[in-house]
């Protein structure tokens, strides 16, 4: 994850290779430059409660990567595993994208960008769920 730019809010939280840490009172701006490490802005995380979706399944099993609460090789599985049954059902050529993106990010243990990948399907997600209740 070399050259990560994070811009964080007065306040906002951010957990780095399992380290909380919160912002002072200003706006600013950290670079990360350390290869391969883990990040995952607190404001962005997806709690147990929420993981109510398919979607929302896949994205939290990164997430778990991301926070150390879960074993990359035992995730990678059950991440291509998800990637594979999201691809049976989001058949369109954006979604295509964002999933291949994934399996690649995936393959290459950058689960953070899997998790961006995957984070992305959210709104397309909600919206065909909309549409079944209708």
């Amino acid at each position: 994850m070399s050259g990560l730019v994070l811009k964080l809010g007065p306040r906002e939280r951010v957990l780095i290779n399992g380290a909380v840490i919160e912002n002072g009172e200003r706006r600013s701006r950290l670079s990360i430059v350390t290869p391969n490490v883990n990040i995952l802005r607190l404001r962005d995380a997806i709690h147990p409660e929420e993981v109510n979706t398919p979607v929302r399944r896949v994205c939290y099993i990164a997430q778990l990567v991301l926070s150390g609460d879960a074993e990359p090789e035992e995730a990678r599985i059950q991440l291509l595993r998800g990637i594979e049954q999201l691809s049976q059902v989001l058949r369109d050529s954006d979604s295509r994208a964002q999933l291949a993106a994934a399996t690649e990010a995936v393959m290459d243990a950058q689960f953070y960008q899997a998790l961006k990948a995957l984070r992305t399907l959210m709104p397309r997600e909600e919206r065909l769920l909309a549409a079944m209740k209708e």
